[in-house]
């Protein structure tokens, strides 16, 4: 009895502790934004702050609120796609209320996507699809993500190389970037092959993971070996950064910035890279400093690229949490 007490004072204080550094991650993201805001606004001047403000245009506003709406589309349409080729038939607007709720899982626990996979998991199996037709679409999205991630970031350093000469630091972060991306999608399909073998127990003291990994056996391996499946999946999650990177652009429209797509994407799919690698929940301030640092190298002045990349992150990050936290708790009734 005392040790099952003395156990669940183990928990507790585990979770207190991870709450306690997760804020503290938090906090210094926030102060690390605020800094790189005044940073700007201190080697800039105010008065070209509010000329950009004055002429912001409605309409390109709406567009970029309504183009990060068709990214929940692409995501649901990635596990339409895979319940499809299990044989499954499932309506694919269902599933973009689960894209937005798994968005905002993501964002309010950051623990590397995890939260938001775990909640993907426990939704779709609520929703009557069993467990290892949930494991084979999570794994089928992941290995799709970071398939689409990859040539994103070998088509951005391309551009870069060819419009402008590519800077030491970014070629190292394309390269870091490039060996996780494979390392992930190979180590998904490893895990499959591998079954319900004992893993490392340093996997398995992570929250949530030693569930999904005990469960990734029961996974139907056939869908993970459908090419057209892959292609297709790639190319949905492949849209969802060209939609992104074009309400980049369109936040520029709407401020008067009159730039180039070819100069945006390879600007958005390096700050994204950034703020994947980097520990910074949600990329918060090293997204936004990156941006603005590659956009700076095709001669876009540092307000105008501060103020489209809040205006991106505030339709593509913060909007969608409201929305997001009511379809969450609707997903866990």
């Amino acid at each position: 009895m005392s040790q099952s007490k003395d156990k669940q004072g183990d928990n507790v204080s585990l979770k207190s502790t991870f709450t306690t550094r997760r804020l503290r991650v938090w906090f210094f993201s926030l102060i690390f934004l605020a800094g790189l805001i005044l940073f700007v606004t201190h080697f800039s001047e105010l008065e070209h702050f509010a000329q950009l403000l004055r002429q912001i245009k409605p309409l390109w506003l709406i567009a970029g609120f309504l183009l990060p709406s068709i990214t929940y589309l692409s995501a649901a349409a990635v596990w339409h796609q895979t319940l499809r080729y299990a044989g499954v038939r499932y309506s694919l607007w269902s599933l973009v209320p689960l894209s937005i709720a798994k968005l905002f899982s993501d964002q309010a626990l950051p623990t590397g996507g995890m939260s938001g996979t775990i909640f993907l998991v426990a939704s779709l199996n609520r929703r009557g699809i069993t467990k290892p037709l949930c494991l084979a679409i999570l794994m089928v999205s992941m290995t799709a993500y970071y398939m689409a991630y990859l040539l994103a970031a070998l088509g951005s350093i391309s551009l870069l190389w060819f419009y402008h000469d590519l800077p030491v630091w970014i070629i190292a972060v394309a390269v870091v970037f490039c060996i996780v991306a494979v390392a992930i999608s190979a180590g998904t399909l490893w895990l499959r092959r591998r079954g319900r073998q004992s893993f490392p127990g340093m996997l398995m003291r992570i929250p949530g993971v030693s569930v999904l990994l005990n469960a990734l056996g029961d996974a139907p391996g056939y869908l993970l070996k459908s090419p057209e499946l892959f292609i297709k999946t790639i190319l949905l999650q492949g849209t969802i950064f060209l939609l992104d990177a074009y309400t980049l652009n369109i936040m520029l429209y709407a401020i008067g910035q009159d730039v180039s797509f070819l100069v945006v994407y390879p600007s958005f799919v390096v700050a994204s890279m950034v703020a994947t690698l980097g520990p910074v929940p949600l990329g918060l301030g090293t997204f936004e400093a990156t941006c603005v640092a590659v956009l700076s190298m095709f001669d876009i002045r540092l307000e105008a690229a501060l103020t489209a990349t809040l205006l991106l992150r505030g339709f593509t990050l913060w909007l969608p949490m409201f929305p997001g936290l009511w379809l969450a708790k609707r997903e866990l009734r």
